[in-house]
């Protein structure tokens, strides 16, 4: 019998068998995938100000999100794991409430101003106070965003960690955001869901 591939879902494994790409795809894993964070993949973590997350409830039910902070909010703990800080927001707890029922966490980095790479990272997730987690790892940044404390932080154990080719990647500039508030820009609270008025502007 077989030993079955190490990396991959079951879904990924019957498609690649019925469209003829397991052999690529065998090539991909065992040269492009680890079980842990390479020293390059530390290092560029370290450089990235934004992660999108991908987690889903005990029924499957997905959500996408997004993170963002100063260079290296996201902390490289060793080899195997890495913590992100969540701090206050709209009180909706998507991405962690879905944790809580499925700790399976998938995160993508992407670098659209300089290599034009990503690196998603796969693994199993869990909530810790910050309390808590600086006793576990007292090298744990004490003042990730300035003026802003974590509610509490996410720990993930990395299963896998590979490359995001930089194919379709597009370049972006780093520009400074705009002081001040767009009188015309409909509120944050507003935007999707209270109808246009003709004071705001439309976009084709």
């Amino acid at each position: 019998m077989s030993t079955p591939p190490s990396f991959g879902s079951a879904g990924e494994h019957r498609l690649q068998q019925q469209l003829g790409t397991a052999d690529r795809a065998a090539r991909f894993y065992d040269q492009q995938v680890r079980s842990y964070l390479t020293p390059e993949m530390r290092d560029f973590i370290g450089r990235q100000a934004m992660v999108f997350l991908a987690t889903a409830d005990s029924h499957g039910e997905c959500d996408a999100s997004f993170r963002a902070g100063p260079p290296g909010f996201v902390h490289v703990i060793d080899a195997h794991r890495i913590a992100y800080p969540e701090f206050r927001g709209n009180g909706v707890m998507a991405s962690a409430g879905n944790m809580i029922e499925n700790p399976h966490l998938g995160m993508l980095f992407v670098d659209f101003t300089h290599h034009h790479v990503g690196l998603h990272i796969n693994g199993v997730a869990h909530l810790y106070h910050d309390r808590d987690l600086r006793h576990i790892h007292p090298g744990l940044p004490t003042d990730v965003a300035p003026g802003r404390g974590p509610e509490m932080w996410v720990q993930l154990t990395v299963e896998e960690a590979y490359i995001h080719c930089s194919k379709h990647i597009p370049h972006l500039e780093p520009a400074p955001r705009p002081a001040g508030r767009d009188a015309a820009r409909p509120k944050d609270s507003e935007y999707f869901t209270t109808p246009r008025t003709a004071h705001w502007p439309s976009f084709p």
